[in-house]
């Protein structure tokens, strides 16, 4: 921790260390009450506490908004009853509402409340303030869960991944709605300690309203959102024990195939597969968990959302689902991702340790990868071989939300390595301003032998927030020898950057008005390289209209992009290019029945794929993104997402057509079973300035889930896709070649079954 690189830093970390300045919102804690029962929804019958057991709970109310209106008293009445016995903690909520026929209530998959009326909380139990567990439900009792993690970077915020088993239920009324919550405290991690502090933030969701309401007051005018949180006490001599979890599962599937590297050109292939393997977790000390995995259940479920990937020159980043990286995944988070689990792609077992002690966290991986060996030529060095993984996390709290803390990650394949190491810090200012700063070394061989080389990357941010004036301010400096393997890197932190991105806002909530709100920023940014010669610059001033169910916001962006030899196939000199262009957003959720998101833009953009030989140019663009959820009765959602992307030169010549299409049926019979359908259609159209070919695709998806809880399920489902291709013989040999009609490419059959033995 004393590297010298941090010096310049030193004046600022001593200031959040030793700071006197109480940001602490929730003046007043909250005690909760050991119960001696179960508390059911039938204990508040006629919307009050109408047994001893419910009058025998802690009740909290007065929630205040966040949203749309901050500072006020919430449109809505909520009431909050809490209590613990010595397996559970419990929380019922009571939903008040003046026009309950009003009330967004639909029987939907797990995970998917958050368009309706929903209500839940989040416990820090460490009372770090630094991360929660957050559990929410619709008034049909349907689950969330999430991991928050508190910082101002792209790492801070929900983490959705995280899965809990709990317990909840709902109901509607003539009054509002009832939730119960039962969270088995061996679903939680904690400190081993007879008596427990933790902290608890409760909220409500109106979504007519566009509201947000928690208590205690969570204050848009301070950083930080824990350490607003109330302090909870009175939990004593409790411990989730050294329990385990058990998680065999089973995963087997009928393949028929086009295999396209296959000996003699491309041909179909028909097999089976059948894979058994365990998911296990220890937990031990109350806070720790031990995580093994043999053969890992890796048979992604769900499925990506689409995303335009055609002329993007960065690389798309999608989110991680996999069960083995989910637990305490916040403690590997860094503003500049190094661990994205996602590079890991083919492990046959790996171990897991994360927890913490007092103010200390820690956490380790050991896995392998065998993707890097699969698919090579019989004489490459690589073939079959494996990249071992570890990585270790370590840091320790300072209270009021600082912390310090490292991160080493070593990927090793061949004669070759990766070596990452980072210092990383957090330091709360005042009640506004919050600092992270980051400090990363890397070693690296290449896989096949040769030179080392080194690299580093410094990374500093600045923030402010406020009910008025918010503030963002990032910089980045990246050697053109800095390598993550394991790590996710944008245009801010590619190698040979250096740079800083810059955002300010300002916000305004007018009195009667039609308008909740209205604001104003500018994001900036400028990059050069190390040598000074700038590579990127961005302009960008935007306004926002916030009504009660509709946001519009209008954005207009100036680019300069600077291309040098070695960015692009045959470019010799360095190349400046510069474009712009307009965009309108709207986002309406007036009805139940139909919410609406879209967004048209217009301007210029760099054309990425010219033809071959030919160099990067300027050209015409226009892009619409189009979601529509609809749900023609409770039990059913149809969401729906469309993308065009179209791209012609200055000269009117088209260059490409990018289009997609995809529909999302979801019918929900019980909170368990559902059915689900999956259309979705690719089509790119390539004109005669691009190096693109035509390429068209049409897939369907079949999935029927039975989800006890996310542990625990079965699925049955088919895959089918077409594609636009035809096998030709050419001398004797097949190849493929581009075809006008789609000709099935593939399609599978497949079951899934996973069971929790937990005690």
């Amino acid at each position: 921790m004393k590297s010298v690189k941090f010096i310049p830093y030193a004046l600022l970390v001593v200031l959040a260390a030793y700071s006197s300045i109480s940001i602490n919102a929730a003046e007043n804690g909250l005690n909760i009450p050991r119960i001696g029962g179960v508390p059911t929804l039938a204990d508040f019958e006629g919307m009050q506490a109408s047994t001893t057991l419910a009058r025998s709970m802690s009740r909290v109310e007065d929630f205040i908004q966040r949203e749309p209106f901050p500072g006020q008293p919430s449109a809505q009445r909520t009431e909050v009853f809490l209590g613990y016995d010595q397996n559970n903690l419990y929380a019922v909520f009571l939903a008040f509402d003046s026009n309950p026929e009003l009330i967004r209530s639909n029987l939907s998959p797990r995970e998917n409340i958050f368009r309706d009326d929903h209500v839940g909380f989040m416990v820090d139990t460490f009372n770090d303030q630094q991360s929660a567990f957050g559990f929410y439900a619709n008034s049909r009792g349907i689950q969330s869960d999430s991991r928050w993690t508190e910082s101002s970077s792209q790492r801070g915020g929900f983490d959705p991944t995280f899965d809990a088993v709990w317990f909840s239920d709902g109901e509607l009324n003539d009054q509002g709605y009832i939730v119960s919550f039962a969270i088995p405290l061996r679903s939680l991690r904690f400190n081993e300690l007879a008596e427990q502090t933790w902290r608890i933030q409760f909220n409500r969701h109106i979504p007519r309203l566009r509201e947000e309401a928690h208590w205690p007051y969570y204050s848009v005018n301070i950083e930080g959102r824990l350490n607003q949180a109330a302090q909870l006490t009175g939990i004593r001599d409790v411990s989730p024990g050294n329990n385990y979890q058990l998680i065999p599962f089973f995963f087997a599937r009928e393949v028929d195939a086009l295999d396209r590297t296959a000996f003699g050109g491309p041909r179909f292939d028909q097999y089976s597969e059948q894979e058994v393997g365990l998911d296990a977790k220890f937990v031990f000390n109350d806070s720790w968990a031990l995580d093994l995995t043999l053969n890992p259940d890796f048979s992604q479920i769900e499925s990506d959302e689409p995303q335009v990937t055609v002329n993007e020159r960065f690389e798309v980043q999608f989110p991680e689902r996999r069960p083995f990286f989910i637990e305490n995944a916040d403690f590997f988070a860094t503003d500049s991702p190094l661990v994205f689990t996602r590079r890991i792609v083919d492990p046959e077992g790996g171990i897991r340790l994360t927890g913490r002690s007092g103010e200390y966290g820690f956490g380790g991986i050991l896995i392998n990868d065998a993707a890097p060996g699969l698919n090579r030529d019989a004489d490459d060095p690589l073939r079959g071989e494996k990249a071992e993984i570890a990585i270790i996390r370590g840091f320790r709290d300072l209270g009021d939300q600082d912390r310090i803390g490292f991160l080493a990650t070593e990927r090793q394949l061949g004669d070759g390595y990766n070596r990452v190491l980072s210092f990383d810090g957090r330091f709360l200012l005042d009640e506004n301003w919050s600092t992270q700063l980051q400090l990363i070394g890397t070693e690296s061989e290449p896989s096949t032998g040769g030179s080392e080389t080194t690299g580093y990357q410094r990374n500093f941010m600045i923030n402010r927030v406020g009910r008025t004036y918010t503030n963002h301010t990032h910089f980045l400096e990246t050697t053109a020898d800095f390598r993550a393997d394991l790590g996710f890197q944008n245009r801010w932190s590619k190698p040979n950057t250096s740079g800083v991105h810059q955002s300010s806002g300002l916000n305004f909530y007018p009195e009667n008005s039609a308008l909740s709100g209205w604001g104003a920023s500018v994001f900036g940014v400028y990059l050069e390289d190390r040598q000074g010669t700038k590579i990127f610059t961005q302009l960008q001033p935007s306004v926002n209209f916030r009504f009660e169910t509709t946001t519009i916001n209008f954005s207009w962006t100036d680019y300069e992009e600077v291309l040098k030899p070695g960015d692009f196939p045959g470019l010799n000199t360095v190349n400046a290019y510069n474009y712009d262009s307009w965009r309108v957003g709207l986002n309406n959720n007036t009805l139940e029945s139909v919410q609406v998101r879209a967004n048209y833009q217009q301007g210029t953009a760099l054309n990425l794929v010219p033809p071959i030989g030919t160099l990067p140019s300027v050209a015409d663009t226009s892009r619409v993104d189009l979601s529509v959820l609809v749900r023609p009765f409770d039990q059913l959602s149809v969401d729906n997402t469309y993308f065009l992307t179209e791209l012609d030169t200055i000269g009117g010549t088209q260059i490409f057509s990018n289009e997609i299409i995809r529909s999302n049926w979801n019918y929900q019979f019980t909170k368990e079973l559902s059915l689900r359908f999956i259309a979705q259609y690719d089509k790119t159209e390539a004109g005669p300035a691009t190096r693109l070919k035509d390429d068209e695709n049409l897939n369907f998806d079949v999935l029927l889930r039975y989800v006890i809880n996310p542990w625990s399920a079965f699925y049955v489902g088919y895959n089918s896709n077409q594609s636009n291709f035809e096998i030709v013989e050419i001398e004797g040999e097949r190849e493929l070649v581009v075809a006008n009609d789609l000709r099935r490419d593939g399609d599978q059959f497949f079951v899934k079954f996973s069971y929790l033995f937990q005690r």
